[in-house]
């Protein structure tokens, strides 16, 4: 069975040209990754908003991030160098108001790899070149959208230094439970918050360390406890992988074990990752998730899990229902990207929201029944 993505002709949905900066003199790099709940007629979009500064050239009583030594220290900028000698990297701050500050790095630093947009690292010390928050975007038809002018979200902790990333949008028992990624110095961990109606947001702290990202919450408790799927990633034995989780409070998780890998020779071979948060079927829990290739193309299939015992993987994806095709998806900050934080079933249609080359938003209609009967089972 082939499966068909009806991609919605109005993509790209939302862009950076859409989303004025929180921050003054700032620049909107990526509006993407969203996660995605309806509640009664409205769709509700939870917008990663990536943006970095744009002052031409440090001022004095900047600091620059000297990494020339052992480790990383402080110093003030030297304001003589040409403006183009140094790049920013957004952060928090240590006051106690937690301010988001602009630091410096000299581009002609000793082992510096700026190859990435999105990164400079040296040695094992990385920084990001753009600070995220959350954006609550609504719309009655789920294909136009207005965007909030000011973050719904923001970092706040010293383990969100960095910025927070990638919402999933889970609703149990009248309340949104929204996990996200933490990013600082310290690693990339996953966090929790909750809100009743996005108007206020409240924060429960980290729930996996570093690194542990792409996390579902399951919409419902299966065997009296509530279970997520969730990625780890080893560092010297083994590879990426999907494992499970259980938990009586939705914070402390146990009960981990292994639920899915990649597959050698096939569209996920390289590297694998929870995508929209998982759905119940006739059949089993249905979970979109992402995989890379060999080509670093990364793209969506479908998993199918117990009802009962949703560790077990039921059947799979032979092949990607969505892989980067269009210009969008194709071209932009992250190229030959597309990745879904959430979706939103309707009868037999299936509407998945997605990042397309880590810098706009779109989606795609698919057919529940076709992306079933695709399905291989798994030996």
């Amino acid at each position: 069975m082939t499966v068909v993505a009806r991609r919605l002709p109005e993509n790209p949905l939302l862009t950076p040209d859409d989303i004025p900066p929180v921050h003054g003199g700032w620049k909107v790099v990526c509006a993407f990754n969203a996660g995605a709940i309806k509640i009664g007629a409205e769709t509700l979009l939870l917008l990663r908003v990536a943006e970095r500064p744009e002052r031409p050239a440090p001022q004095a009583g900047d600091q620059e991030i000297d990494l020339s030594g052992a480790g990383p220290t402080l110093k003030p900028v030297d304001t003589a160098l040409p403006a183009d000698n140094y790049i920013a990297v957004p952060m928090l701050d240590d006051s106690p108001d937690r301010r988001v500050v602009v630091r410096y790095i000299r581009r002609n630093t000793p082992g510096l790899d700026a190859s990435d947009p999105r990164l400079l690292k040296k040695g094992t010390h990385t920084y990001l070149t753009s600070i995220s928050s959350f954006r609550l975007a609504r719309s009655t038809d789920g294909v136009h959208f207005d965007v909030e002018h000011d973050a719904a979200m923001r970092p706040t902790e010293p383990l969100e230094r960095y910025g927070i990333e990638d919402p999933r949008i889970t609703a149990i028992d009248g309340v949104y439970f929204i996990n996200y990624t933490a990013v600082s110095e310290h690693g990339i961990c996953t966090a929790l918050a909750s809100t009743r109606d996005f108007v206020s947001y409240e924060k429960h702290g980290v729930i996996l360390p570093a690194e542990n990202r792409d996390v579902t919450i399951f919409p419902a408790k299966v065997g009296g406890r509530y279970r997520t799927l969730h990625r780890p990633v080893p560092k010297e034995i083994g590879v990426p992988a999907v494992w499970f989780a259980s938990s009586d409070n939705l914070v402390d998780w146990g009960e981990h074990r292994f639920c899915f890998g990649s597959r050698p020779g096939t569209w996920d071979s390289q590297r694998i990752g929870g995508g929209a948060v998982p759905f119940r079927t006739a059949r089993g829990w249905l979970e979109i998730y992402h995989g890379v290739n060999p080509d670093g193309q990364y793209a969506l299939g479908a998993v199918l899990l117990g009802l009962d015992e949703p560790w077990k993987v039921l059947a799979r994806s032979p092949a990607p229902i969505l892989k980067p095709e269009a210009d969008f998806e194709t071209e932009g900050f992250f190229g030959n990207v597309v990745f879904t934080c959430g979706c939103i079933l309707e009868g037999d249609r299936l509407r998945v929201y997605y990042g397309a080359a880590d810098m706009v938003t779109a989606a795609a209609d698919f057919s529940l029944e076709e992306i079933l009967a695709s399905l291989h089972e798994e030996g």
